[in-house]
């Protein structure tokens, strides 16, 4: 049954927060931002010190990650998105590196403390439930763990269906913001990215099983699938790209084993067409990270054709995805879950899509990952790599084999120069192939 909800001030609720305690923000979309400016006006009164901060991507300010915050608000996030970059890699922030399917995980086995989940959920129904909207991720997680949650009641948050939905009573306060969800735009794919969508689709099937993330290339590869039939959706995220292949008939997920005719994903960014289209739609799945991202149950769909992106990669097959050399520029994210669990499927496909170049001209395929850059994705994970030049498998291929197929895919004015480092790391067989 339905309570009654007393709400209070975004500056009266974050006097629930003492010094030393741990703070989750729900992400992307839904990160309560009247709860942070409260938080931040608390730490500008010297009321607060070494409070920890953690959150996946989120979208709008973060001014708890400023200099001036220093000794009061520290930032541990699980990835790091541009409105944090610059604090983590002068310092001032740091990151948490964990597979985004056991975010939840740190919260429930302990190894991450979490006193207060500050949130945004919709109205409450008649049930007295309310939705997670676009973001349950490790919110859910930290809803469940925290001494006290504090809930943004916000009526731009769409009543997402799936373990979206909680229960008011899992809420100890109540704040109300009716601010609209911050929306992602996204660029027109330009050349390079349109090659690189074309070769993608190339290896999707009908029937696939379908994760990729959002941006350019993901909007590239969706555009070439009107021609495909029966594709279905098993993601950590998906954003506008995906609706115009719901209305023609192309997404239906009937092919799929787990949360057959579903879109399932955990988290959402895109346009308001996308917080629309989620909203009180039983078609999409709002999971928890720990469900959607897990390997095994990624696995249990055919096909599952899984497309994730790259820093770098080196000419073994090494993928570098959070980091450019010792500076931290994202995060593990849900990359290796689905790699790995793509790899498991019947008849899956894991694929690494890039630019064979960066915007200065620098190759992305190098013969060696840069000095202090992270390995993401292990050279025995990585199948399919495709650049706009074409794709290659490298499941099963041999160090010598790999650097030839990735050479044939790097960029025209690099190949020589790799071709040449090659050589000199593998010796005279190298040129016998």
């Amino acid at each position: 049954m339905r309570k009654e909800i007393h709400f209070v001030s975004a500056d009266d609720a974050v006097k629930t927060v003492k010094s030393g305690d741990h703070i989750h923000f729900s992400s992307v979309a839904s990160a309560p931002q009247i709860l942070i400016e409260a938080l931040c006006r608390r730490g500008e009164a010297g009321e607060l010190k070494d409070v920890r901060i953690h959150h996946l991507h989120t979208e709008g300010p973060a001014p708890y990650s400023d200099p001036k915050f220093n000794g009061i608000f520290f930032h541990q996030g699980f990835f790091i998105g541009a409105n944090v970059r610059s604090s983590v890699q002068s310092g001032y922030s740091d990151y948490i590196p964990v597979f985004l399917s056991e975010t939840q995980k740190l919260y429930r086995c302990g190894a991450l403390r979490c006193d207060v989940a500050m949130i945004q959920v919709c109205p409450p129904d008649k049930h007295g439930f309310v939705s997670l909207g676009t973001s349950v991720d490790a919110t859910l997680a930290a809803i469940e763990c925290a001494k006290t949650v504090i809930a943004v009641v916000n009526r731009n948050v769409p009543r997402a269906w799936g373990q979206a939905m909680i229960p008011m009573d899992m809420i100890d306060i109540f704040v109300e913001d009716n601010t609209p969800l911050k929306e992602a735009k996204f660029s027109a794919p330009n050349e390079t990215e349109t090659a690189i969508g074309r070769h993608c689709a190339d290896l999707i099937e009908d029937g696939a099983c379908l994760q990729m993330g959002i941006g350019a290339i993901p909007n590239a590869v969706l555009a070439q699938l009107g021609g495909h039939k029966d594709i279905g959706i098993h993601t950590e995220m998906f954003a506008d790209g995906v609706l115009e292949l719901v209305e023609k008939g192309v997404i239906t997920g009937r092919n799929k084993v787990t949360d057959k005719g579903k879109l399932v994903s955990t988290f959402l960014m895109g346009s308001q067409k996308v917080y629309d289209f989620i909203d009180d739609n039983p078609m999409v799945a709002m999971m928890d990270v720990g469900y959607t991202n897990d390997p095994y149950i990624i696995s249990r769909n055919p096909k599952m054709t899984a497309i994730n992106s790259a820093v770098q990669i080196d000419l073994t097959g090494q993928v570098c995805a959070d980091s450019i050399g010792t500076k931290f520029y994202s995060g593990t994210g849900g990359q290796v879950d689905f790699i790995y669990g793509a790899s498991l499927a019947e008849d899956g496909k894991a694929i690494i899509a890039m630019p064979s170049c960066t915007k200065n001209g620098i190759s992305k395929i190098a013969p060696t990952i840069r000095e202090g850059a992270g390995v993401v994705t292990s050279r025995a994970h990585v199948h399919w790599v495709v650049t706009e030049y074409g794709a290659v498998d490298l499941y099963g291929k041999s160090m010598e084999e790999r650097a030839k197929l990735l050479i044939g895919i790097a960029h025209p004015d690099h190949r020589e120069e790799l071709d040449r480092a090659a050589f000199e790391r593998f010796g005279p067989h190298y040129h016998s192939f």
